[in-house]
């Protein structure tokens, strides 16, 4: 699905989706849930991205139906893969995911990516300004690239209105109120959320909701 001219979102991920952003690099923004990894290379095929043509691979967060075919697309892409600090452990297996969360990890087991780098400390890669936003996860952060807000789960779109998800599934819902609070620092037009349709919103922050 074209978003703009550089960002699509792909639609072997419906559901929840990942986002390629296709300028001089490619770029893969999450990775879809386990077993979505065959769609998402077809899907690329029909594009004409080759695996090998993804530069880098951005996690907005840990949670397995964004992580769910990094291994594998590391292995076939060689991308280098990018990552918080704070979700680094949960990816790799060195923390367990509270609550429900555990409970999906066990049922969608992922692989292990072979290797991760933490987003670097200017918050920049190259036109993609990482921006943190924690609260659904310790460190979850959104990903601003020109007039797009790739917004993982921070929000969802629900019936055309941008919402968090449920607060069983957030780490720490005071973290992320304010992390709602903060992207409104940025300008952007459209939202990209993992969960429902991209929305175009021109800077109308009313369709933001805070609860």
């Amino acid at each position: 699905m074209k978003i703009t001219d550089k960002v699509y979102a792909l639609d072997s991920t419906r559901g929840n989706y990942a986002y390629i952003i296709y300028d001089d690099d490619v770029i893969l923004i999450d990775t879809g849930r386990p077993g979505q990894g065959k769609g998402i290379l077809k899907e690329l095929n029909s594009m004409n991205i080759r695996p090998e043509d993804i530069k880098h691979i951005l996690i907005t967060h840990h949670d397995v139906d964004h992580i769910g075919n990094l291994a594998l697309l590391e292995k076939v892409s060689d991308a280098r893969i990018w990552a918080s600090k704070e979700d680094i452990p949960y990816i790799i297996g060195d923390k367990n995911r509270p609550g429900i969360k555990r409970m999906v990890s066990i049922l969608m087991r992922t692989g292990k990516p072979g290797n991760i780098s933490t987003y670097p400390q200017k918050q920049e890669i190259e036109d993609i300004k990482i921006i943190p936003t924690p609260g659904h996860t310790p460190g979850h952060v959104c990903l601003l690239y020109e007039d797009v807000l790739l917004a993982g789960d921070l929000l969802r779109n629900s019936k055309g209105q941008l919402k968090p998800l449920a607060s069983f599934m957030n780490d720490d819902e005071t973290a992320l109120r304010k992390s709602i609070d903060k992207i409104d620092q940025f300008s952007f037009k459209w939202v990209c959320p993992a969960h429902g349709e991209p929305i175009k919103i021109d800077n109308n922050r009313k369709q933001i909701l805070r609860k």
